[in-house]
This record gives C-alpha cells, structure tokens and sequence, in this order.
C-alpha cells in the first residue's frame, strides 16, 4: 500500500452541475499524492458517475454528511484527513499549508473562509466566521477542518447528527487540542445564502447555533433547516 499525507474526503448529493468543475481543480493536487475520494449520498442526477475519472474513489454511503465523510475517512488512506465541501474551493497552497501545520504539531486544523458572492452583508459573514472560529475553536465544514488521522479515530470521527456534526468534531477536537487557525483562505459558494436571502440566512443558521448549544434536537433542526429525508 502506498503512503499517502493527506486525503481530501468530498461528501456529495446531487452535484452534477458542478462536480466535475470542483473536481478538475483538484488534479494538481492529485499530481502531488492527495488522495482524492468522493462519498455519494444517493444522487440522482449522475453525480457519482461524474465524479469517477476525476477521482481515486467514488464510494456509495447513506445520506448525511456525517455519514458520508466517516465512509471517507474510513476507507482512505492518508495519515491526515481533509473534509471538503463540493462547493468549496481550497487555496492552491493547501496541501503545502496543512503539512506544515501539521509537521509542526497541529492535530487538527481549518482554513480561513470567503463567501463568493456579492452581497455586501457576506463580507461581515465570513469575517464574523473567522473571528469566531479564532475565538471559540469551533470550525464550521466550509472552513475544510483537517485532522491527523489518529487523532480523528480517537474522538470517533463525527457524530451521528443530520446537521451540526462539525459544531460536535470541533467540540470533541478541542478537548483533544486547539486548532490551528490557517489564514490560507478556501472559497465557499454563496448560494445558500442567495436561495432564501443573505439575511434571513443568517438570522436563521445564527437561531440554529443557539438553540443547538441550547440542547435541541439535532434532527428537529435538520428539518427547520431545510433537511428533508429522500423517499427510499
């Protein structure tokens, strides 16, 4: 078995507009010995098909990002895991940013983060994320968390949880160590924002937070989020 340093893990559910965009920008990466693999959460759309030639593998999970990047990391073989969303874009000097990270003694890590759209109200979103994350050490899944993979087996890689589950790695991690906060930037898209409002978003994904640390169910907030389970 061939040595890997860093797997990148993309969980993915009906991306096909845009996975093989994402994906052809990781093939330098892949020229330097990332492991790449992708974990489809049932698309029906031809994702998975897609997402074969530009990958190492492509793998079938249940639905859930939680689920879907435990598969990943699981069936990877890089000594350092790299979560990546399908619509966020690392820096070109990702791989050379995190190895030097973690070389000198990082257990765990995330990128700092900018929202690709034009509204002005996103500038403050993604400096209050940053600042947040800097503050509390909790990292979101759009600032690409990466872990030794020691490290991520022994807090049990993520929780069980259809939404939150970065929030519960991040809170596990921390007791582990304090991340190292990469101001290396990653791009996410905006379109979350955009879909329902930048405003209202972030109203709501701010109440989601509260109410979580609060104590409420994880699922009961997957669905007021948006999170509807696909018909089997």
């Amino acid at each position: 078995m061939k040595s890997v340093d860093l797997s990148v893990v993309m969980p993915v559910l009906d991306e096909a507009p845009q996975i093989a965009r994402q994906l052809e920008r990781l093939q330098a990466l892949r020229a330097k010995g990332v492991e790449l693999i992708v974990v489809d959460g049932g698309s029906l759309d031809g994702t998975a098909q897609l997402a074969g030639v530009l990958s190492d593998r492509v793998l079938a999970s249940p639905r859930g990002r939680a689920a879907q990047m435990n598969a990943g990391a699981t069936a990877s073989q890089g000594a350092v895991l790299l979560f990546l969303h399908a619509d966020t874009i690392l820096p070109e000097t990702a791989l050379q940013a995190v190895l030097t990270a973690v070389r000198a003694g990082a257990s765990w890590g995330r990128f700092d983060v900018r929202i690709d759209g034009r509204h002005p109200l996103l500038r403050i979103v993604e400096r209050m994320m940053n600042w947040r994350s800097r503050l509390t050490g909790i990292a979101t899944g759009d600032q690409a968390i990466f872990v030794r993979r020691e490290v991520f087996e022994k807090v049990g890689g993520y929780a069980d949880l259809p939404l939150m589950e970065d929030i519960a790695l991040s809170t596990a991690l921390k007791r582990w160590a304090a991340p190292v906060c990469l101001r290396e930037t990653v791009i996410t898209s905006a379109r979350r924002w955009e879909k329902h409002g930048v405003l209202r978003t972030v109203l709501l994904m701010w109440w989601l937070r509260a109410t979580y640390f609060l104590g409420a169910s994880p699922a009961r907030l997957a669905m007021r989020y948006g999170y509807r389970p696909r018909a089997s």
